[in-house]
């Protein structure tokens, strides 16, 4: 079986180890001049600084103009990406992508996943329709060539990783071998599906993220400290949890836990609202998941695993676990009452056990991937950003907003001018550069329009999902899944005139428009 080459240690190896007029005022602040570090380096480009020497973005002369740039030629890189001699798109088999000779790894676990969760955001963004056709196109390859058996124990359910990498199929785990799969990937890819399904309404995305949700429930547990409601490794057919022998206790660690369930919840959350399938047993598994994460990590703070490379006798504990968690309490008020405050919690715990200061003098603290990985990682750093800005946007605490900033900063030195996005110190990773990024970034502009680009037009933000959008010269035209609905645009081009199938509220000193929909299709007519 493959595993990771010597130019990344494997993880498994290594040691565990709007508040508007104060943040533009603040932003603008940032780039006036520019002095360059030209002896340093961060990644692919030279150290941009401001005059007091923090660390700006490497692009351009705003954040908006930068962020914007890395996106659309990240976007460029994957979508024009070889094929492997297969035929089959190389991220789609591949986890990192090398010049020239394919790297020998299969899939990362979570790839697909990420990256139909940044392109939903991306498709609202830019309105390009490739990008909801490379959506259908992951989903679709992943649902046909790598299924667990139907009538197996977790049937229906996909494996993560393909052991024979230019098969075609995926047919295991990376770590654990044939017939493995990891159920909260399998949940994250049904909370996925569900959402391609109301952007498209493709029948066979939502009969799939049914099946999945309801082997969830016909396997879950109650759990306990040392078992989460499922297990990280599970062989599909037999259910045998994976286990294996720790080198130096000699004792038996078996794969009973992971905290990574905010996939799960938001399935859970979504079949629910559309009234779909078994919804009294999705809301009664839900609220045992969101009990067990309230009584275990939210208190232990035992935040792993997570990574697909790293072995089940290594405990890990993420930053991604962690923060992706306090991501889904700050969205979901419902959740707990003292949810804000659970969430700074995670915040505190990730940024004390992962901060790491190899940037300091340029006045950020970067993120760490694990415990088991002691390397700051972009999408990382990125995520920890966005996390801690939807903080500052939902609580009005801007204490963490300026270290965000200089974090999204410091993470976009790792993108090259032709969209290649390199973990530091190691490869372009297909899921830590481009699905597991791009999110980060477009969320951040979300909480704070102003990381957005001045003079284009783009959504933001929905409470639904947006089936089809496009962006005219004198109109920005948009349908979405819900009939009622809710929009954040930022409107840099034009300005709006009026509005057919809702109210809109402008903020012209913001470039800010905020759109209260009660039709599915709306226009908005711009003025130059």
């Amino acid at each position: 079986m493959l595993t990771r080459t010597l130019t990344r240690p494997p993880r498994a190896l290594c040691s565990h180890g709007l508040l508007r007029a104060v943040l533009a005022g603040s932003l603008a602040a940032l780039f006036p001049s520019v002095r360059l570090e030209a002896a340093e380096r961060i990644g692919y480009h030279e150290v941009r600084t401001d005059t007091s020497g923090n660390i700006i973005p490497w692009y351009g002369t705003s954040a908006g103009e930068a962020y914007d740039h890395d996106i659309r030629q990240i976007w460029a890189f994957w979508i024009n990406m070889r094929k492997c001699p297969n035929g089959v798109p190389y991220y789609l088999q591949h986890q990192v992508w090398k010049p020239g000779a394919d790297d020998p790894r299969g899939l990362g676990g979570d790839q697909l996943c990420m990256a139909l969760s940044s392109w939903n955001l991306l498709y609202g963004y830019l309105g390009d329709p490739a990008v909801k056709a490379n959506m259908r196109l992951m989903a679709d390859y992943w649902m046909d060539h790598g299924l667990s058996p139907e009538n197996a124990l977790w049937g229906g359910l996909p494996y993560p990783y393909n052991l024979d990498v230019h098969s075609g199929n995926y047919d295991g785990d990376m770590r654990a071998g044939p017939g493995y799969l990891q159920p909260d990937k399998a949940a994250s890819f049904g909370a996925e599906l569900l959402m391609l399904y109301q952007m498209t309404g493709e029948r066979r995305y939502l009969d799939r993220a049914v099946r999945i949700a309801d082997r969830l429930v016909k396997n879950v547990t109650p759990g306990d400290a040392e078992n989460s409601p499922w297990p990280f490794r599970v062989h599909a057919v037999t259910g045998a949890v994976h286990e294996e022998r720790n080198d130096k206790s000699h004792l038996v660690v078996r794969a009973s836990y992971t905290t990574n369930w905010t996939g799960a919840l938001r399935l859970f959350d979504g079949l629910s609202a559309l009234g779909v399938g078994q919804v009294n047993a999705y809301r009664r598994t839900s609220q045992l998941v969101s009990d067990w994460l309230k009584a275990y990590p939210v208190k232990t703070n035992r935040w792993g695993p997570f990574f697909e490379d790293v072995s089940t006798k290594d405990y890990s504990d993420t930053e991604i676990n962690a923060d992706t968690l306090a991501y889904y309490i700050l969205e979901h008020p419902q959740w707990d009452p003292r949810g804000p405050e659970i969430a700074k919690g995670i915040l505190a715990w990730t940024t004390e056990t992962f901060s790491n200061p190899e940037a300091a003098k340029y006045g950020v603290i970067v993120i760490n991937e694990q415990t088991a990985y002691v390397v700051p990682g972009n999408s990382h750093t990125s995520r920890h950003a966005s996390v801690e800005l939807l903080y500052a946007e939902k609580t009005g605490d801007l204490s963490g907003k300026e270290a965000a900033l200089r974090r999204l900063a410091w993470a976009s030195y790792w993108v090259d001018e032709d969209g290649k996005n390199q973990y530091p110190r190691d490869d372009n990773w297909l899921t830590d550069g481009y699905g597991d990024y791009v999110r980060h970034y477009l969320r951040s502009m979300a909480s704070f329009p102003e990381l957005a680009p001045d003079h284009q037009n783009h959504l933001l933000r929905t409470s639904s999902v947006v089936r089809e959008i496009s962006y005219g010269g004198s109109e920005i035209r948009f349908e979405a899944f819900d009939s009622r609905s809710e929009e954040l645009l930022k409107v840099g081009a034009g300005i709006p005139r009026s509005i057919e199938g809702g109210t809109m509220q402008w903020d012209p000193a913001a470039r800010v428009l905020r759109v209260h929909a009660d039709k599915r299709r709306v226009v908005i007519s711009l003025a130059p």
